[in-house]
């Protein structure tokens, strides 16, 4: 039976990071990412958990506090609290790697790539996700100002919205190919998904998915009923949006490429 991920995200997650998380883990589905596995930014574990049907061998994160929520998850064999531009791991050691929706956040992106292409085999798989242009360009607010006669203050939420989200590189393909390349990878398959409908979806979330902050800062949870009795007209109102179909206009984009 196929696994329904969007509802395994939503009855533990608010539900505009169910939507987008939901998509993604279905793209690992028929992935072959041999042992032993690297999840850079590994964050909670939560999306590895859903993800794949293994554990996965290392976990990585400069993150303490989280590491412990990911340990407390039993989602990787091995936890390393580490810089990713400075693993403690052996040169050519690991088989495979991916990084759900992390590269978008890390100032030192080329640093960390360059770390990623030193611990992996050659040939082996790097499998991320990340927000393209179009996560700021597409957002809905800023159009709506724009047609107001508003752009500057459009603008303003734009910048923003990056700052809030902690979204730093925001590359395009090619931009992707030449960061890529620099690091010793291959793109071997690329595509965009999650288009602006959706993206709005996420983006509204934010605010009125604000009332999920207050029991996960006092009980370590974001939904404290996760059943169908109170998040079915959830359900029924947010999986419109979940689609995994790529599209020309979304706003993410996948990435397969390969250890030269």
């Amino acid at each position: 039976m196929a696994k329904d991920y969007f509802w395994l995200h939503l009855r533990d997650l608010p539900y505009f990071r169910a939507l987008l998380r939901s998509i993604e883990a279905g793209y690992y589905e028929d992935l072959d990412l041999p042992s032993p596995t690297l999840d850079v930014g590994c964050g909670d574990g939560h999306f590895a958990t859903i993800a794949f049907d293994r554990s996965i061998e290392i976990g990585l994160d400069p993150d303490l506090p989280i590491m412990r929520e990911a340990k407390s998850r039993d989602a990787y064999d091995l936890l390393l609290q580490a810089d990713g531009a400075r693993m403690p791991l052996p040169d050519h050691s690991i088989a495979s790697a991916f990084s759900n929706s992390v590269l978008e956040h890390i100032p030192h992106l080329d640093a960390v790539l360059r770390d990623v292409g030193r611990v992996l085999k050659s040939g082996a798989p790097f499998v991320f996700t990340v927000p393209n242009p179009g996560y700021r360009t597409q957002l809905s607010l800023p159009r709506k100002l724009s047609r107001a006669g508003l752009s500057a203050l459009g603008k303003a939420y734009e910048s923003w919205f990056m700052r809030m989200s902690r979204t730093i590189n925001l590359d395009d393909e090619d931009g992707w190919e030449r960061r890529l390349s620099a690091a010793g990878f291959t793109i071997e398959r690329t595509f965009r998904y999650f288009p602006p409908s959706s993206l709005h979806v996420l983006e509204w979330g934010h605010y009125f998915g604000g009332p999920c902050l207050l029991p996960h800062k006092l009980f370590g949870k974001w939904i404290l009923a996760p059943y169908r009795w109170n998040l079915g007209l959830t359900d029924r109102l947010v999986r419109r949006y979940y689609d995994t179909s790529p599209t020309e206009d979304g706003t993410y984009s996948f990435y397969l490429v390969r250890r030269r």
